[in-house]
């Protein structure tokens, strides 16, 4: 397998956050954290389903000394804990960031967020107004889901979904190819390390529980939470935003984009037609050149 560690040189760091707020078991929350911790800039990084802090590692290996860099795995995802009894339900990602922010007492962020990452982003971002300098939105949503594509849709087929995602690991696999659309393909020590942290039934938990935690109906509480961050979301109303958005995404379509402008009115807002959903293994230097110019 080609060597992917070479990409990703980076120390690993670790929380510890309590599996509830009734108990006294505890999970390790990873992230890596690159560059001066006295710089006025923090760059937060925040990755979607089935990727880790690895997607980010350009960002994490370019910016550095402009600001400090962060990229988290969620519980269940890259490096952190894989709890098999857990609740990997959008809220409780939405917690585990915000203590790690207050933990780590960051301030003067530029939130990056992608895929669920802009929904558990800017979740704590809403939590944590005062620290949040600038957003930068990487094909995500941060609202009830107005529709499910049928990809996604066979993975919650009772028992032939989970046997698919957690035995065969499709699902991630699969998003090495269906993600892309400037690149034929990966390079194999990305594709490599975009799937590292994913290798047998136990590790693909988080994988298949962001999957079951998609919403279909509005009593549903994650889509109760999306339907009310939504709303929220005009509290920063004048707040710096950036959207580089992959046109040819089929998960996150082009409607996905115009909703969150509709959000978002003083987005600046860059559309990559020849990119798919994979913004930052597709496009990295318009990603990172966008965040350079705000940090000089």
């Amino acid at each position: 397998m080609a060597d992917w560690k070479t990409l990703y040189p980076f120390q690993s760091n670790y929380i510890e956050i309590a599996v509830s707020e009734a108990s006294t078991e505890k999970v390790r929350l990873h992230f890596i954290d690159e560059g001066n911790a006295a710089s006025p800039h923090t760059i937060v990084c925040v990755h979607g389903n089935p990727t880790w802090s690895f997607t980010f590692r350009r960002i994490a290996a370019d910016l550095p000394p402009l600001a400090r860099v962060i990229a988290v795995d969620h519980i269940g995802c890259g490096l952190s804990d894989k709890p098999q009894s857990y609740n990997y339900s959008l809220e409780q990602h939405i917690g585990n960031l915000g203590r790690l922010i207050e933990q780590l007492d960051l301030r003067n962020i530029t939130l990056v967020v992608h895929d669920w990452g802009g929904a558990i982003g800017l979740g704590a971002a809403l939590k944590h107004p005062t620290r949040i300098a600038k957003l930068v939105l990487l094909n995500t949503a941060a609202f009830p889901p107005p529709y499910i594509p049928l990809r996604i849709r066979a993975c919650r087929i009772p028992v032939f979904g989970n046997w698919a995602m957690r035995r065969l690991n499709l699902f991630a696999l699969a998003a090495l190819r269906m993600t892309l659309y400037r690149l034929k393909r990966l390079d194999p020590a990305v594709a490599a390390g975009l799937v590292a942290p994913y290798n047998s039934w136990d590790s693909r938990v988080a994988i298949a529980r962001f999957v079951q935690d998609i919403p279909r109906r509005p009593h549903q509480t994650t889509w109760q939470a999306l339907a009310k961050m939504e709303q929220s979301l005009k509290m920063f109303a004048d707040l710096p935003v950036e959207i580089i958005w992959g046109m040819k995404d089929w998960c996150f379509r082009p409607e996905c984009l115009d909703r969150l402008q509709n959000i978002f009115l003083q987005a600046n807002v860059q559309r990559l037609e020849d990119v798919g959903h994979y913004v930052m293994e597709e496009a990295p230097e318009e990603v990172i050149n966008t965040l350079r110019a705000g940090l000089i």
